[in-house]
């Protein structure tokens, strides 16, 4: 495999998690008029940057006919299974990461990301404010990230954090860190809903 740390960027929605906590699929969820995917990847986007959705293979007809899916292709589980599906897909390819639970998300924080990416590092990460450790959903994965994950998930370690962790990466404090909000429940998607209106009223 060849490593390529000047590696184009690309845009990634991750939407193929099963949303057992939320009790609905979280990529379709609309906090701002449109189903969460669909905001992620317009954000994305509107970088000028060629933007994907992971999904698995049964969701494929889920996301009104969208043109570039990534549907798993791995015989993994997790968010492991998209960044390693769209790796094994485009494997020169550094991928601006993004969850669909991030309802919060918005361009001053990507853009942080985008300006302080190091490309002669493993990946570009985020500090997260709830334990200090990376967030591995909000980021930039170069290729030899992305090589490094595929051998411990190989290896049985399948957590992406825990692959960051034992890399050198640039971490980074999000002066926006009430953006890095993950909503997984009913209740955390009522406040994620309530932060949503608040901003419109009072922005």
């Amino acid at each position: 495999m060849t490593i390529n740390n000047a590696a184009p960027l690309k845009g990634l929605v991750l939407c193929g998690g099963q949303s057992t906590r939320m009790q609905e699929n979280k990529s379709n969820i609309h906090y701002h008029g449109i189903p969460q995917w669909r905001y992620l990847a317009d954000l994305l986007a509107s970088f000028q940057l060629e933007t994907y959705l992971s999904c698995r293979r049964d969701q494929q007809t889920d996301f009104d006919h969208y043109p570039r899916l990534i549907p798993d292709s791995v015989p993994y589980g997790g968010p492991s299974a998209g960044l390693l599906s769209a790796s094994q897909l485009q494997p020169d390819t550094a991928w601006l990461v993004l969850a669909c639970d991030l309802p919060l998300i918005s361009r001053q924080s990507l853009e942080i990301l985008l300006r302080e990416r190091d490309t002669q590092l493993s990946a570009t990460a985020f500090i997260s404010p709830v334990n200090e450790l990376p967030e591995p959903l909000i980021a930039i994965w170069e290729p030899a990230g992305l090589h490094a994950l595929a051998e411990n998930v190989a290896a049985g370690k399948n957590c992406p954090r825990k692959t960051l962790l034992n890399m050198n990466i640039r971490l980074l404090h999000n002066p926006y860190a009430a953006e890095q909000y993950n909503a997984n429940t009913p209740e955390e998607k009522a406040e994620a809903l309530k932060q949503v209106t608040d901003r419109s009223l009072h922005p």
